[in-house]
């Protein structure tokens, strides 16, 4: 019993031994399972982890006074220009007047107001404080430009362009200060960089403004159609363009350009008008009429509006109400001849010729080389039995305008109710040798009252009789007023 009980505790020895040998056994694997699957979660731990960037070092100190530019920027943007005074009031007692910032800012609300002396003192600080920025020195270019002080604004645009060669702005306003200098060469060199550099309607605009000082007509019109293709939604552009269509008399294409712009904006006055014109100077003067009240709804306050209103009247013949709006128009621009000039002839029309007189008068002041305008004012002479001064008007509008026939048709007839028959008979052979030059460049075109008129007057003349003779004289005012009444129609 003895042996027995001892092989059995020997057999149980054996069996927890190989059983503590089986366990370790397993946990070694579950250790070698476990670091594996460590191993292969381990990178798709790292995908997952976020990237921690590296610090670049501390932000830069900004000094005590400008911290605030913020502030001051955001309340100058929504011109709270008294919160604007204030916060630029503290700013500049704590930095002794050295925040740059705040001494710009209160430059340009100065400027805002009207006060442009003053804010290029304070700009031209700033360029002190910071010689480096050209936004300081493009400020004090534009404070001198609009101080008229052009040459100094362009200096000053020179500097601005040694910091930045290349900017738009800089290049434009050079060009622009050239123009105001009279430099037109040196204007539409920087004019046609800028817009080489940057496209802007302003740069077009201010390129074809030196081409029609210039008078060079063909090269503005080519500008104003590249502006037109650059921006083909601008009203503005469009309506230049149709006007300087209208100046070369290609009608067509003019009446399209300011369609064009009325279908963009129906209540742009300057095509309205050009599109109104055009129309009245066919005819049409009820529908000029009906454009014309669109445009008045918007601008009552437009000179050269009431000017044509008032044409359009004096071609249906309501006189009263023509020399209601011509008198409005003049009271708008005392200055424009031509609506002095109408007003003059709507009064010479009635038979007013004292009124007539008294504003012929005043256009001839206005624009003394203008031809008709002293034949007309001849006219009111005759008419006011002041012979003397009525034949000096007609030898100076002769020599104003030598090429207008219809001068000295009505010379010939006054001179010849004067009973000077010889010097009448000169100045209608004059008519005569400018009648057929006349003749040839406007074929269909002849009033058929100065065929009228010739052909009573030149049998007299020759034969010498007298028969008629007041019947020319009737004549004389309604051939003055057919010969200027269709240049004179539109302002």
């Amino acid at each position: 019993m003895a042996e027995g009980t001892n092989v059995a505790t020997v057999n149980r020895s054996r069996g927890a031994a190989t059983s503590d040998s089986a366990s370790s056994v397993k946990s070694e694997k579950e250790q070698l399972r476990e670091e594996i699957e460590n191993k292969d979660a381990e990178p798709s731990k790292a995908q997952h982890q976020p990237i921690v960037p590296k610090r670049r070092g501390k932000a830069p100190e900004i000094p005590v006074f400008e911290r605030r530019n913020w502030l001051l920027h955001l309340h100058y943007t929504m011109k709270e220009y008294d919160k604007c005074r204030a916060l630029i009031s503290e700013l500049l007692d704590e930095s002794d007047y050295m925040c740059e910032y705040a001494l710009y800012v209160n430059a340009l609300i100065l400027r805002e107001q009207g006060d442009i002396q003053k804010s290029l003192e304070l700009f031209q600080k700033t360029t002190q404080l910071n010689p480096e920025n050209v936004n300081n020195l493009k400020q004090v270019a534009r404070s001198l430009f609009l101080l008229g002080r052009h040459k100094a604004a362009l200096e000053a645009y020179n500097e601005a362009a040694k910091l930045t060669p290349v900017d738009w702005e800089i290049i434009h306003n050079q060009g622009v200060c050239y123009m105001y200098l009279k430099d037109m060469e040196k204007a539409i060199q920087c004019l046609k960089a800028a817009i080489q550099y940057s496209k802007h309607d302003i740069s077009f605009v201010m390129l074809a403004k030196c081409y029609l000082t210039e008078g060079n007509l063909e090269a503005a019109i080519d500008v104003y159609k590249k502006a037109v293709e650059f921006s083909p939604e601008n009203p503005d552009l469009m309506t230049t363009l149709g006007l300087l269509y209208l100046q070369t008399g290609d009608s067509q294409k003019a009446f399209e350009q300011l369609g064009n712009a009325m279908t963009y904006d129906p209540k742009n006055v300057k095509a309205i008008v050009g599109a109104g014109s055009m129309i009245q100077g066919r005819g049409d003067y009820d529908v000029a009429l009906a454009k014309y009240r669109i445009a008045a709804a918007s601008t009552p306050e437009s000179p050269q509006l009431w000017n044509n209103i008032g044409m359009c009247f004096f071609g249906k013949k309501k006189y009263v109400a023509a020399i209601s709006c011509l008198k409005r128009a003049v009271y708008l621009a005392p200055f424009e001849w031509n609506i002095i000039y109408n007003l003059g002839l709507v009064h010479l029309t009635m038979q007013q010729y004292a009124s007539a007189f008294h504003y012929l008068s005043a256009a001839v002041a206005l624009r003394p080389k203008h031809g008709k305008l002293f034949m007309l004012l001849a006219i009111a002479l005759t008419h006011l039995e002041d012979t003397d001064n009525a034949k000096q008007a007609y030898e100076q509008a002769m020599a104003l305008d030598s090429k207008e026939p219809v001068i000295c048709l009505n010379y010939a007839v006054m001179l010849y109710k004067c009973g000077d028959r010889r010097a009448s008979a000169k100045a209608f052979s004059q008519f005569q040798k400018k009648f057929e030059s006349y003749k040839a460049s406007n074929e269909g075109a002849i009033d058929p009252q100065i065929t009228e008129v010739v052909s009573k007057l030149e049998p007299i003349l020759q034969v010498g009789g007298t028969k008629g003779s007041s019947k020319h004289g009737s004549n004389e005012q309604t051939e003055a007023d057919r010969g200027t009444k269709a240049d004179e129609e539109q302002v």
